[in-house]
């Protein structure tokens, strides 16, 4: 086999925050094709990088107190023990804050320049008089031009979808400051898209079935066509884009035009290549000719949110600017987790995996989980609590590992822990296996890991139906079956070993351990063809897994503890009882059929942090007639001053239909704990009226505020 020279990189975080499990589904993903390929004797050099510019960057290091450079740093220093922890095996991880980054990306836009690409131009945007700077477009909110929701972002409305430019918004303000923003002219740099080289060669690049999968490749082709202007006039064909942002920006300068920086997309991408020559330097390697080896092969695994940037202004770049082009462009979907539910660490529906690592939770099992649901193409997978446990318990633990559990004892008290010679049932049962080599490589090179892992444990199947055809814990207690016994057992360590091979792209660390325990050299995949020779002596046999335990996945996915003097959370055994609310007294003289309520003090009701809520979202609950989900703005900020949404689920299917609640005000019980329910976290209580007696006066009203109300205001 040829040996092949690939460059592989993950998506670069942004440098603003902590991984969260999509980074890490991605790193593992990536981390098992270069295992592959490197066990296939191939060089790779697997690269990776900090995101570390742009306005939120500056924004959130002015909020902490620190100078950019010193933010980034900060978050930089705690990539380490997420990498390590799910034995991510980057060769390099830099920053885009870098000197190879400013050399290359400076480099690049010169040579787009020099090809006529790049042209100025003046344009109308917000700036913020209190901040100094201008908004983009993300940091500009107001009332949106099509339903007139308010606080809305200055690029699309999450209420009803719309598109539109920051100054289509009635009544705009700065997210920053508050300030009505001003609309002020500016010189920007763009990059000629819309040339007809560029789209020439980017509807043949991405059109050609090499690149993307099929799947992009279409969503990519509606690119090329008509799409809708900002001021809802339709156009033809690619769009030109802006590269540039204005003075105070956390960046890199643009060459020849002061105060001017590039958009952090720009540089973003090269920030791949600027890693790689920061390794490359390290070895003292030279960048320049790596590159031009006309068979080096480059591999980008992203998120399909990052599409445009990475099939359409990356290739660009680099085609125009003379710089070798990705082959492959490894999109993968969004996880979600148990059945759909969107990850919010804040709702409890997150999947932390620093949190997974601190329950001593095994990094292999999740590694070895994800690949069996990722398979190569666009698509969304689910990580579910119950079909994780069962399937890793399962398959690692009750088909694969159990292989050499039930033969690795006899080995070692009967046989001096010598392998033997296996006769023609086994020879042929180990020739199955072997035989699955190529089919296996070929699922591992295209992605295809959930292929990979249903053979492998189908293989797993066919030994353990060989181990109970010959049942050697019985042949172990009749005389004169010790050849029989030795033979058996000899099979089926050969028969793991085998599966190891197969295994070790997914649970690199599993495998070191049957190395070690087989004396043998780290596997490569030829290695499959080798079998071990009779007489080979295996060391002593240890524990090499743990079943997953229930508990620990309740821990996992356990909601944030409740604010001081709110309600406890509710768990365990109290989670039953808890779930019941009592029905209420009827009684037909009494105001709404039922008594009024014991008398509380101003202290008891001060304790109920009532708030005003904008239903953003609603929608039918898959499994239940009665419950509608939820989506609410009560006006709370993440970290990074992003809006952050609440997942409430309401008994008011028989009254209202979705469409009739989004956009709606309305009055959320606040600070209630965070509630564990069968179809996800429910995070506070929307308030509604009805009468006791519902059989008789039916009818459920959700409580609406008076317009001018806005999300977060308190009711006192």
């Amino acid at each position: 086999m040829t040996s092949r020279t690939i460059f592989v990189t993950t998506a670069l975080p942004y440098a603003n925050g902590t991984f969260h499990i999509g980074h890490i589904m991605e790193y593992i993903q990536a981390d098992i094709w270069v295992r592959f390929q490197r066990m296939r004797g191939h060089r790779v050099d697997f690269v990776g990088a900090d995101d570390a510019h742009g306005a939120p960057i500056m924004i959130a290091a002015e909020k902490a107190g620190k100078t950019p450079e010193q933010f980034v740093a900060d978050i930089a220093a705690g990539r380490k023990q997420y990498l390590d922890g799910f034995h991510i095996s980057h060769d390099n991880w830099h920053s885009t804050h870098s000197p190879e980054n400013t050399q290359l990306a400076q480099a690049i836009y010169r040579d787009l320049k020099a090809a006529g690409l790049i042209e100025t131009r003046t344009i109308a945007q917000f700036f913020d008089p209190d901040k100094g700077m201008f908004l983009p477009d993300r940091f500009i909110k107001g009332e949106c031009p099509r339903c007139h929701a308010k606080d809305q972002y200055g690029d699309n409305c999450e209420v009803c979808g719309a598109v539109y430019a920051p100054t289509d918004l009635i009544a705009p303000y700065s997210a920053l400051s508050g300030a009505t923003p001003e609309l002020r002219e500016s010189e920007h740099f763009f990059f000629r898209l819309s040339d007809p080289r560029c789209v020439e060669f980017l509807t043949e690049w991405t059109q050609d079935g090499r690149h993307v999968q099929p799947e992009v490749a279409n969503k990519i082709k509606e690119w090329f066509t008509v799409r809708t202007n900002p001021d809802g006039t339709t156009s033809e064909g690619l769009g030109d884009w802006d590269i540039s942002r204005d003075a105070p920006y956390f960046g890199i300068e643009i060459p020849d035009a002061p105060g001017k920086y590039f958009y952090v997309w720009l540089d973003a991408p090269v920030g791949y290549l600027a890693s790689l020559k920061n390794l490359l330097d390290r070895r003292g390697e030279d960048y320049d000719s790596y590159m031009a080896n006309p068979a080096l092969e480059q591999v980008h695994f992203i998120g399909k949110d990052i599409i445009t940037f990475h099939t359409l202004f990356w290739p660009a770049m680099l085609k125009f600017s003379g710089r070798k082009t990705p082959d492959i462009i490894a999109v993968h979907g969004f996880l979600t987790v148990n059945n759909g539910e969107k990850m919010s660490k804040s709702r409890g529906t997150g999947l932390d995996p620093l949190k997974y690592l601190r329950l001593g939770m095994n990094p292999e099992w999740l590694r070895y989980y994800l690949a069996a649901k990722l398979n190569g193409r666009n698509e969304d997978i689910d990580f579910n609590a119950g079909d994780f446990m069962a399937r890793v318990n399962a398959d690692l633990v009750g088909k694969y590992v159990n292989i050499a559990s039930r033969a690795v004892g006899f080995l070692t008290k009967r046989f001096d822990s010598k392998m033997g010679q296996s006769s023609a049932d086994g020879l042929q049962l180990l020739d199955t296996l072997r035989a699955r080599a190529a089919e296996i490589a070929d699922a591992y090179e295209r992605r295809d890991t959930a292929r990979a892992v249903r053979e492998v444990m189908h293989l797993a199947d066919r030994v353990n139906e060989y181990v109970d055809a010959n049942k050697p814990w019985e042949l172990a207690k009749t005389p004169g079956q010790d050849a029989r016994l030795h033979d058996v057992c000899t099979t089926c360590i050969e028969a793991f070993r085998i599966l190891t091979i197969y295994l070790k792209p997914v649970l690199p660390r599993l495998a070191e351990q049957v190395e070690g325990f087989l004396q043998v050299p780290a596997f490569d995949f030829d290695a499959v063809h080798a079998p071990l020779p009779a007489g080979h002596a295996i060391a002593s046999f240890k524990h090499l897994i743990q079943r997953v335990d229930e508990k620990q996945l309740d821990a996992l996915f356990a909601p944030p503890a409740a604010s001081a003097g709110s309600t406890p959370a509710v768990t365990g055994a109290n989670k039953s009882a808890a779930s019941k609310v009592k029905a209420p007294a009827v009684d037909p003289d009494a105001p709404g059929g039922e008594p009024l309520a014991e008398t509380i003090t101003i202290d008891d009701f001060a304790k109920i942090d009532l708030r005003i809520a904008r239903i953003v979202n609603c929608e039918t609950v898959e499994g239940s007639s009665k419950l509608l989900r939820l989506t609410l703005d009560v006006g709370e900020k993440d970290e990074n001053g992003a809006p952050r949404l609440r997942n409430v689920f309401s008994g008011i299917a028989s009254a209202y239909k979705p469409e009739q609640l989004v956009g709606k005000l309305t009055v959320v019980v606040a600070n209630l704990a965070p509630r564990k329910m069968k179809f996800g976290i429910s995070e506070g209580m929307v308030l509604a009226a009805s009468h006791a007696d519902e059989a008789s006066v039916p009818g459920v009203y959700v409580l609406e505020p008076f317009a001018g109300a806005q999300p977060g205001m308190r009711v006192r």
